[in-house]
């Protein structure tokens, strides 16, 4: 989070690649696995991480790469928000197809990790006594995940963003179905998959 600029070997935004593309491509990879494994009563589970980085997200299709005006904080929530939107996205693919796959986007919240090391030298000072009392632990946010890809209260129930365990109304941008699918066809060119 809040890397300087920087682009992986392919090319592509650091924060956009690591955060949203690689998702994007890891499922697209196992997703017919996913469908045969899965059977009505026990579904397979897609759960991607995201942030409430994402509200503030704006997915900006003519420059994903974040080139033309480069800002870390503004890097880090379009690929929290491009997460929200393809989590959507694929729940409204699987559910037409009847396949017994849910997919759903998870907030930790805030997580006393590594991944505030590239706040700013105060921030970070501020941080560590700030962390002992507000922040969850590393177990205490990964639970969030676990509990979405476990509970079964969420059996065969997708589309959902969850928040410490409770589902949450996501940004108003993450439902916008024309940029989901804009989305979905831009990411298959650019990890070159056939669109589905």
């Amino acid at each position: 989070m809040r890397l300087p600029e920087t682009r992986t070997e392919d090319g592509f935004e650091f924060h956009f690649a690591l955060n949203y593309l690689g998702h994007f491509l890891l499922t697209s990879l196992l997703l017919d696995t996913l469908k045969r494994s899965g059977r009505q009563g026990r579904c397979s589970r897609v759960v991607n991480m995201s942030s409430a980085t994402h509200y503030a997200g704006v997915v900006h299709m003519d420059d994903l790469n974040s080139s033309n005006c480069y800002s870390s904080l503004g890097a880090y929530a379009q690929s929290k928000l491009a997460l929200v939107l393809f989590t959507y996205y694929l729940q409204e693919q699987l559910a037409a197809g009847g396949f017994p796959v849910t997919a759903s986007a998870v907030d930790p919240g805030m997580v006393n990790t590594p991944l505030y090391d590239n706040l700013w030298s105060i921030a970070q000072a501020l941080k560590k006594p700030v962390a002992k009392i507000l922040f969850r632990t590393p177990a205490q946010g990964a639970s969030i995940s676990v509990y979405a890809a476990a509970a079964s209260e969420l059996e065969g129930v997708g589309g959902c963003y969850l928040y410490n365990g409770h589902r949450k109304q996501s940004s108003d941008t993450s439902y916008d179905s024309e940029l989901q699918a804009e989305l979905w066809k831009k990411s298959c060119e650019l990890v070159g998959l056939q669109e589905a």
